[in-house]
């Protein structure tokens, strides 16, 4: 052991300037302890400032041989000895396939061991979610967390050992090689360390960092420096490096020839100076033309050649150590080469005198204080040797390791996921068990929230190809991992699937809901309904029946260019008036029917009646087979309804169920942006805005232009232009590309719609008169006239008043008309006070006076400041203009208040903001 740390600090020649970084890095860190007073709260994302805590990012790049895993070694030895704890892991060019293979290296030693009850508490409510990713247990039943949840999720854990352990140093080796899950959510972490008592040193070869990983290449570190590039060693340093290995009688030319054959690669000079004195080569110049051949000895095909030197037995366990990668069982690499235990034993001990392989704990530079044992695993020397031996491998031998070593991983106890990516690299050979253990590891990886890596595997299954009755599952199980990815090879997967012979009526009928699902999230929602209807008729289970029936309702409803929407309204009623309720889908479609009451502008005692009886026992919004849509309408539809305390409650409800279940993409998205829009239709806009924005950094996070982004950005623009922020609004609208074309989907509040109230705010009158003209087109003939859901007669009546006002009174009556039908106060309230504005003068005041009262006894409390300025300039009543702008200071509408206010100061009245000492 002493040699091997010896040849560890040698290689560390010239590293100074790195070094110094770490231990200023570490030297800051060492105060934030357990106690100290400096590290956050557990869960907290950050504490004080950056350096508050100590925390640091330090970023270590250069191509293969340059010293990075010994110089993170080295890392890893000062913190130890600054009783810092530490996290370590490596990434591995075979185990890429293998998700959160590096999260689980990190992590899960912190938290092995543990009872159930001790991880429950340890992790609370992120147990079901990250514990699966880290392997700690077993998925449970229900709908699997999104990417995205279990990325939140990761980031506690890491965020509460950071706190909880302090300090902490985080050292991953070879990022370049780190799975994709693991990689993309520590890229997406790293900035958080620098306000958290933790250290994060990474090292990659800058030419194979992956996209998903440009954090580490651009992200400054301590102190605004960025990655720093390992340079080659000097002349000199190779000189010394030789010198302490054979002897300080070494002369230059001796030297300066081992230099220039390396190329002042640390790894390669460690490795010729240890030949040199393994062959008592005499290091004078006349032996300097043998340096060359000595070096070619250990790359490529001379390392090769040395290999085969070593006997056939231990190449055969070197070839399958390089099967399996890294931290290799020696039992389970001697059952993959086919050799017995003292065969194993022989050939590890050859493989570590050759500095071929170690054991893992010299490869980290620690173990015992007897010296690591091979059981405790090994390691190649270097990265460099493996993918050397790796690729020496005949190609179809190098393919029946991996059959081999997948059927030992299994019989191993280490599970399917494990043994799969072994069987991404065999060949398709029409093997049952094969496609089994595939679908297997799909499953877990799903459910551990890994869909990529089950993606592949499915995709792989479908080549080996499966038995001619369960090829249709498995295209259906690969349709529902690739929904996220890959939506367009999503439908092609389930239409192949529809397209075998399916004898499970409920696998059938799963392949085409999830098929109209895609097809409905891909703006394809005529598609979508076409698919189930062809279904429909060929499905003898009435049970069945209805649950396809209720999501063509449901995809209907959303479809902007539903050819006859009418007779879906009254084919959905009528069904619905029969249901009692009695199960799920009864209540699907209840609650349908109370939507599209709310569209079509039946009374609010029709939706509240039909609300109420899909609400009766209550919905899951995060159920595993049923999306979340018919719950967030039906809580809608008591927002329409002058209920917002009521679809308050449903969304709270919603939110939490989507945070339990890791769900904290899209779906979280949607629960914050509708929650925003509650509060705006209840007045409560600086709330509204806060919530819209956190929506939209969800949304963010899923990507621009997708269906939730699109909502986000929607409610958020109304709810500033609310605010009087007109130039804010537009400025979002431009940077977020919030334009035509508009989604197909029928949603809330309608993009068109609001993207005319901007351009009405901007004083672009016209476009916005072409924009509302075009949702008269498009809604009217679907029979959707509430304005309580879409007033945009309302605002083209406005639009158009000053040049067409017979047009405009004739608008804003039948949006009066159709408010009143509606029954929601807050309708007809806004209606009444747009009349008024169009309308005769001399029934100005009537209307706003009936406008005031009811919206006075509605939650609307935006639309009653502005009628009730309105009002108060019409009647030049100061007491009316003084409880506008309370209100609208109440609501956080700074427009109406300050016209007030204005209005306050013409009549001679002191502002009301100066009254309330505000």
């Amino acid at each position: 052991m002493t040699e091997r740390r010896t040849r560890i600090r040698r290689v560390l020649f010239e590293r100074d300037v790195e070094l110094t970084l770490v231990d200023e890095a570490l030297d800051q860190l060492a105060g934030a302890r357990p106690g100290s007073g400096t590290a956050a709260a557990p869960g907290a994302g950050a504490a004080s400032g950056p350096g508050a805590s100590g925390g640091a990012l330090l970023a270590f790049s250069g191509p293969a041989g340059l010293g990075k895993t010994t110089l993170l070694a080295e890392v890893r030895r000062r913190a130890r000895a600054r009783a810092c704890t530490l996290l370590a892991a490596r990434g591995g060019e075979r185990e890429q396939g293998q998700p959160f293979h590096v999260a689980r290296q990190l992590i899960q030693p912190q938290l092995a061991g543990r009872s159930e009850a001790e991880l429950r508490a340890a992790l609370g409510s992120w147990y079901a979610i990250v514990g699966p990713a880290l392997g700690l247990c077993a998925p449970e039943e229900g709908a699997p967390p999104d990417p995205q949840g279990l990325r939140d999720g990761l980031d506690w854990v890491l965020t509460h050992l950071a706190v909880q352990r302090a300090p902490v140093v985080l050292v991953l080796d070879d990022a370049h090689w780190a799975d994709p899950e693991s990689l993309g959510w520590l890229a997406a972490f790293a900035p958080r360390a620098e306000q958290l008592p933790l250290l994060l040193v990474v090292a990659y070869r800058p030419d194979e960092l992956p996209v998903h990983a440009e954090a580490f290449r651009t992200l400054p570190g301590r102190a605004g420096r960025r990655p720093l590039t390992l340079a080659p060693l000097t002349a000199a340093a190779v000189g010394r490096l030789l010198r302490d290995e054979v002897g300080d009688h070494a002369d230059d030319a001796f030297c300066r020839e081992a230099w220039e054959v390396t190329a002042g690669n640390p790894f390669e000079a460690v490795e010729l100076s240890a030949k040199v004195h393994d062959r008592g080569l005499d290091p004078v110049e006349s032996s300097a033309p043998l340096l060359r051949d000595l070096a070619a000895a250990q790359r490529g095909s001379g390392l090769v050649a040395r290999l085969e030197r070593l006997g056939p037995s231990t190449v055969r366990f070197a070839w399958a150590c390089a099967v399996l990668g890294t931290a290799i069982p020696r039992d389970l690499a001697a059952r993959v080469a086919g050799l017995g235990t003292e065969e194993a034993v022989d050939a590890t001990e050859r493989l570590r005198g050759a500095r071929i392989l170690c054991a893992a704990a010299e490869q980290e530079g620690g173990g015992a204080d007897g010296g690591p044992e091979p059981d405790d695993g090994l390691e190649f020397v270097h990265p460099l040797i493996a993918t050397a031996i790796y690729r020496a491998i005949p190609d179809g031998l190098r393919v029946a390791l991996h059959g081999q070593a997948a059927v030992a991983v299994v019989d191993g106890g280490l599970g399917a996921s494990a043994a799969a990516r072994h069987l991404l690299e065999a060949h398709p050979e029409n093997d049952p068990w094969v496609v089994r253990t595939l679908r297997e590891a799909a499953r877990e990886n799903l459910r551990a929230g890994a869909p990529e890596a089950a993606r592949r595997q499915l995709a792989r299954a479908l080549r080996e190809p499966p038995d001619f009755d369960e090829r249709a599952a498995v295209l259906y199980e690969l349709g529902c991992a690739s929904l996220l990815t890959e939506p367009a090879n999503t439908v092609n997967h389930l239409r192949a699937a529809l397209d075998e012979p399916v004898e499970d009526p409920a696998l059938r009928q799963g392949i085409v809901i999830r098929l109209a699902q895609v097809l409905a999230h891909s703006d394809r929602l005529a598609e979508a309904c076409d698919a189930l209807a062809r279904e429909i008729p060929h499905t003898p289970d009435v049970r069945g029946r209805l649950r396809l029936q209720s999501e063509q309702f449901m995809w209907g409803a959303f479809n902007a260019a539903e050819p006859d929407s009418p007779a879906r309204s009254r084919r959905l009623a009528r069904l619905a008036d029969r249901l009692t309720g009695r199960d799920l889908t009864e209540r699907y479609v209840i609650g349908l029917r109370a939507w599209d009451a709310t569209l079509r502008g039946e009374p609010v005692d029709v939706v509240l009646h039909h609300a109420g009886r899909a609400l009766a026992d209550g919905f899951s919004w995060a159920h595993e087979d049923r999306g979340f849509e018919v719950p967030v309408l039906a809580a809608m539809a008591h927002m329409y309804a002058d209920r917002p305390e009521r679809a308050e409650e449903l969304f709270e409800a919603g939110t939490a169920e989507f945070e339990r279940q890791g769900w904290r993409g899209a779906h979280l998205s949607f629960a914050y942006s509708l929650r925003a829009y509650i509060r705006f239709r209840s007045g409560r806009l600086v709330e509204a805005e806060e919530l819209a924005r956190a929506g939209l950094r969800l949304a963010e996070r899923v990507g621009r232009r997708t269906p939730v982004h699109w909502y986000a950005i929607a409610i958020l623009v109304e709810t500033l232009l609310a605010r009087d922020r007109a130039e804010e609004a537009w400025d979002l609208a431009r940077a977020h590309e919030f334009a035509e074309p508009f989604p197909a989907a029928v949603v809330f509040p309608d993009s068109q719609t609001v993207y005319a109230e901007l351009l009405l705010a901007r004083g672009n009158t016209a476009a916005a008169i072409a924009e509302l003209e075009a949702v008269d087109r498009r809604l009217t003939p679907r029979g959707i006239q509430n304005p309580a859901w879409c007033p945009w007669q309302l605002h083209l009546a406005l639009a158009v008043a000053p040049r067409e006002p017979a047009r405009a009174r004739a608008l804003a009556a039948d949006a009066l008309r159709r408010a009143r039908v509606f029954g929601a106060p807050s309708a007809v309230g806004q209606a009444l006070r747009v009349a008024a504005r169009v309308g005769p003068s001399s029934r100005r005041v009537e209307l706003l006076e009936e406008s005031v009262a009811l919206l006075g006894a509605s939650p609307a409390g935006y639309e009653l400041c502005r009628s009730l300025l309105d009002l108060g300039v019409a009647r030049r009543d100061p007491a009316l203009l003084e409880r506008a702008a309370a209100v609208a200071l109440s609501c956080g509408a700074d427009g109406v208040a300050a016209a007030a206010e204005a209005a306050l100061a013409t009549a001679g009245r002191a502002p009301v903001t100066a009254r309330s000492g505000s």
